[in-house]
Parts: C-alpha cells; structure tokens; sequence
C-alpha cells in the first residue's frame, strides 16, 4: 500500500546566499512516519531560496557563495525592483537557477545519498528570513 505523509520544517535564516545542510530534518522525517521505501520531495516554500545538493563543507560552502556573486551579482540593476523596490532581483534570479524542489528516494528508511552528498537549502533573500520547507514522503511504511 503506497502512503503519503506531509509536514515542514522551519529554518531561520540570514539571507544573502545562506547555505543550511538539512539533511538530517529530511531523514529524521521519513524515519517519524515510518517510511520504508519511496521517495522523499524537499520543496522550499518562497521565491527567493532553492534546494540542491552539495559536498557540505566549508571551502565548497564558500565557493558556491562566490559563484552565485560572480554570475548573478547583487549589486546588478534588476527590472525586478522597479515593481517592488524592494533590492532583491538579484534573489529571484539564483533561485531559479536552482529550482524550490528535489525529490529524493530512500530505502530501508533510509536516503540514497552520496557519500559526500547533502541535501542544502540556500536563502538567496536580501534579509534574514524563516523558511518552512514542506517535506512530502510517498511509499511504503
């Protein structure tokens, strides 16, 4: 029988490019429903953060920070302002680079994930924010 659980979590963050590791909320959640095999969705709720994966280590932290500078820039003019006024294109721009959401499978309870690979949520906001994540686990228990 296929069962479907959904909740959140949420993460206070500072914004400007903030990289959290979640890893452990999401397998703590498919564990908490009992979960045995299925998939996992990670949706961040906004438009300005994403959900990727990452070796999660400070100089690779460090350099996907640079990276989003170097190619979408904050201090760029972006249309986006004249509607709001509000400095944050720069946000919108990186995540959609990224995408809200990633579905993940899990067996034995437990995340098929790299060895190195964590699942990361990046706040792109020009302020600090609290997040909720919806996390939807589909499967057996």
């Amino acid at each position: 029988m296929v069962n479907i659980e959904t909740g959140s979590v949420t993460y206070n963050t500072k914004g400007f490019c903030d990289i959290i590791d979640i890893t452990e909320d999401v397998q703590t959640f498919i564990r908490k429903h009992n979960f045995v095999e299925g998939q996992v969705l990670v949706f961040a709720n906004g438009a300005t953060a994403g959900i990727t994966t990452v070796e999660y280590e400070p100089g690779l932290v460090k350099d996907l920070q640079a990276f989003f500078d170097r190619i979408i820039p904050q201090s760029d003019d972006y249309y986006h302002h004249e509607t709001w006024n509000d400095g944050n294109g720069f946000s919108h721009v990186r995540a959609s680079l990224l995408k809200p959401s990633v579905t993940f499978p899990f067996n034995d309870s437990r995340l098929l994930l790299g060895t190195w690979q964590q699942i990361i949520l990046i706040d792109f906001d020009n302020k600090e924010r609290q997040r909720e994540i919806v996390l939807q686990c589909i499967g057996e228990k």
